[in-house]
Order: structure tokens, then sequence, then C-alpha cells
């Protein structure tokens, strides 16, 4: 069997709100929503221009799976919701977070990953040395518009200042320049980070502070496409396909074996 990999900007088409499964099998099409943004996740390498990460190739086995061709659609946590709600595509693959907000509105699968929250701070910050030095008063601490790290960093930060911005290069603008102290990420994003940017310096919990697990989203009443998906995830993690993807882009450390 083959594939197409496509990637749609904003004006992909809108396709029918039947049943999922049933319009997969029929047309022989799986569109997949990713964030093109997101290290090791689902991120166009800048130098090659080629969409790479661990759901990019879970996504790929998918299809596979479903015997169908594959299309990416591009999202963001901020437009998630919404474009799984209104059927952008067909599952949303890029590492999301369970939330109640997210569980209010989407079916998110068993997860495949699970991370804590990692800070990133420049290695020129004398201020923060370590993670008891984040929430202190004069602290800026940066966060991405629409990801989970709002709300936690809301209702955890008793002193620091929050500063949420519209996108994650932001984040590591404001610290770069030195406008803000220190931003929040995960494991995957940094990782990367750390290994890419030289003034880069990753912040670890000094014990477990806010683990979350990650699926893949799925418009809600989407039964029969849901118990597929949840099926595959099992496949994945019984036959090694899911630890082999997770070394390949160096998140074994992160992957969720339980069925």
């Amino acid at each position: 069997m083959r594939w197409f990999i496509i990637f749609f900007m904003a004006s992909a088409l809108t396709y029918s709100q039947a049943d999922i499964l049933e319009d997969i099998q029929k047309t022989h099409q799986l569109r997949v929503c990713v964030w093109p943004e997101y290290y090791g996740i689902s991120y166009i390498d800048p130098r090659m221009q080629t969409l790479e990460g661990i759901d990019v190739d879970l996504a790929k086995e998918l299809a596979k799976t479903l015997q169908a061709n594959l299309s990416f659609i591009e999202s963001s946590f901020a437009t998630l919701i919404s474009d799984v709600e209104n059927h952008r595509c067909d599952i949303a693959m890029f590492a999301i977070g369970k939330t109640k907000q997210r569980q209010e509105h989407l079916y998110l699968t068993s997860p495949h990953l699970s991370s804590d929250i990692y800070a990133i701070v420049s290695k020129y910050n004398n201020r923060i040395q370590q993670w008891n030095d984040i929430d202190k008063p004069d602290i800026i601490v940066a966060v991405a518009k629409g990801t989970y790290h709002v709300d936690v960093m809301k209702n955890h930060l008793k002193y620091a200042k929050l500063l949420i911005v519209d996108s994650l290069h932001a984040r590591e603008q404001e610290v770069e320049a030195g406008r803000a102290d220190v931003f929040m990420t995960d494991f995957p994003f940094g990782i990367h980070m750390v290994s890419e940017h030289p003034w880069a310096k990753l912040i670890t919990p000094t014990e477990p502070f806010h683990m979350t697990p990650y699926g893949w989203a799925i418009a809600k009443n989407e039964k029969k496409f849901a118990d597929r998906v949840e099926s595959f995830i099992k496949e994945i993690k019984a036959d090694g396909r899911l630890f082999k993807a997770a070394k390949r882009h160096q998140l074994e450390s992160i992957i969720v074996t339980k069925p």
C-alpha cells in the first residue's frame, strides 16, 4: 500500500461530519491535525523542510493500519478543540495533554507519553539556578497561550509574575532577550532547546511537579473510530512500534507502555 503525505494549511477543506471511520474506509483518506512546531512530536525540520517526530511516525503507522492515504493539517493547541469539533481533521496527533477542559469537548485517547513540566532559563541568568528559584518576587515566567501550562502556573505561582505569550517562539524570544526569566515547557521541547540553543539551560523539578499524560484527540460521539484507535495504541505498545518511534526521537524515557 502507498500513501501521500500532504501538508494543508488553514484552508484545508471541511469534510463530512458523518461516521469518521466509515468516511475513512470509503475515501481511503486519513486527515491528521498536527502542530508543526512541536519538537520531537510533530516538527518541520528547517534544514530538510520535512515533518518529523514521534506522532508523525505513528500517524503513518495508523494510516497503514487503516489502509488510507495520509494528509497532515496544520493545527495548534490554541485551535485544537475547534479543529477537531469542526472535523477539519479526523484525529489530532501532537501529544495532546489530558486536561479537564479538553475532556469536556473531545475524546482523548489512552496515553502513549507522559511528561512533567520543565523550565528553560538562560545560562546567563544568575537568579535561577534550581527549581525552587522560580516562584520568587520579580521573576517573570513565560508560558504559551493555549497550552496547559497556563492554568498550571496560574494555580501554582504565588510570587512570580506570569507572562502569557502568543506562541512558543515568543516564549524563547522573551527569555533569550532577558524580558522573561524562564519559560515552562515539557520534556520533548526541553531536550530540543538545550541541544539546539547554546544559551538554553534545562531546569528539572526536584520532585514530580505536574505529570500529564499525552494522547490524541478525536471528536466526541465517534465511538467506532475511537475504539479502532484504542486498538491501534494497544498494538503499537505490544509489538514495539511505540518504543521504536520514541527511541528515534529520544523520547523513550517518557513513553507509557501499559495498555
